[in-house]
């Protein structure tokens, strides 16, 4: 029975009592978390997006210039390097929040969408642009959003970040920092490994905290932007204070949910967390975090485990790395099909980032706050 779940038995006796449930969303999947849970709305050319926080706990201070500030590094038109579409990005705080704390009930909020420019994919109505969700929207849904993209377009994720600010501000009152950076654009690479001293910095247009590389990476955006192409990176994350215990051991271990929230993020293709995929080029001798007491306090004397063992936290920093592709939107003639099938050739119009990875370090950390957030609550439950 398509997209509903029944018990029946046939002529059932008079004291059984049969409940049948429905259940069926012809668009699941729009809300994150167990118990701190964030659902979001809205299209990138509707009246709006914004979202629904629910289980943040009550008495929270909700720093709102904080929220500002993480939704400015993602808004557009930022910088030369950015899509030139112009949304201040405001945050309408709607419920949930009085006298600045939170109250324990749902935090409702909207960001208002301003400067669209909807006839810009007038040409799209029919084609399917390569990359993009077009063709898969149409096979799953028979029916899309053509301007912009719609659900599937990166405006969602402004919802994302302005829940994150919340569920990073939750964090913030046990210690807990987290900070991402961009270190590699293209061909342009940091390198090496961030340190604590990097933590502060990156506030440049970059994101990246190494101001030879983030010059590099300058470079090679502006020549695919003059190009009329694309370029993708790497976004790497540190979560800093992070108190052991964090995470359930079987399927909701703690990495096994960031890697899902960050590959929900729009263009990311790949996760990798502690050593990643060079750990296996380690042998298990070099590649073991081996304990010992530091001032009293047990921790380990490397981390290529990331932080997280038995998809449970250890106490240390957690580190990840984030990949994102290049941007599917370019000015550039490709070859594609339209709804019949046909041949034709397209060139994107509209106002696109020739490389959105800067913008995504605030949605990076948004997204691994919710994931934090949510198990540090969990595990509130863990044991007497």
């Amino acid at each position: 029975m398509t997209g509903s779940a029944a018990f029946e038995s046939p002529e059932p006796p008079p004291s059984l009592i049969i409940i049948r449930v429905a259940i069926f969303d012809p668009m699941a999947g729009n809300t994150f978390g167990e118990i701190f849970r964030f659902t979001s709305f809205g299209e990138s050319h509707g009246s709006a997006v914004g979202g629904v926080i629910d289980g943040c706990p009550a008495g929270l201070l909700v720093d709102f210039d904080a929220a500002a500030e993480d939704m400015s590094r993602r808004r557009p038109g930022q910088s030369s390097l950015t899509t030139q579409r112009s949304e201040t990005d405001q945050i309408e705080w709607l419920s949930g929040i009085f006298e600045g704390r939170t109250t324990g009930s749902p935090i409702g909020f909207v960001i208002r969408n301003g400067d669209q420019k909807s006839e810009d994919y007038d040409q799209l109505r029919n084609v399917y642009r390569p990359s993009h969700a077009d063709f898969a929207y149409d096979s799953k849904y028979g029916h899309r959003d053509h301007r912009g993209g719609g659900r599937s377009s990166a405006r969602e994720t402004a919802t994302r970040v302005a829940a994150g600010a919340i569920a990073k501000q939750l964090l913030a009152s046990i210690g807990v920092e987290i900070q991402a950076f961009v270190t590699a654009v293209g061909t342009a690479s940091m390198g090496r490994e961030l340190t604590d001293s990097d933590f502060g910095k990156a506030e440049n247009e970059l994101r990246c905290p190494d101001e030879e590389t983030a010059a590099a990476m300058r470079k090679l955006i502006e020549k695919a932007q003059a190009e009329g192409d694309t370029l993708g990176g790497i976004i790497t994350c540190r979560a800093r204070k992070v108190p052991s215990g964090l995470g359930e051991p079987v399927f909701d271990k703690l990495h096994a949910d960031l890697g899902k929230a960050m590959l929900s993020i729009n263009a990311v293709k790949g996760f990798e967390i502690g050593s990643g995929f060079a750990g296996t080029q380690l042998p298990g001798s070099v590649h073991n975090d081996a304990f010992e007491n530091q001032d009293g306090k047990i921790a380990t004397k490397t981390n290529h485990s990331g932080g997280i063992q038995g998809g449970i936290s250890n106490g240390m920093d957690i580190c990840f790395s984030v990949a994102f592709k290049p941007v599917a939107s370019i000015s550039k003639n490709q070859e594609t099909v339209d709804k019949d099938g046909v041949s034709t050739d397209i060139s994107i119009k509209g106002r696109h980032d020739p490389c959105v990875v800067p913008r995504a370090v605030a949605i990076v950390e948004a997204m691994a706050a919710l994931v934090l957030a949510d198990h540090w609550l969990r595990n509130k439950t863990a044991r007497l």
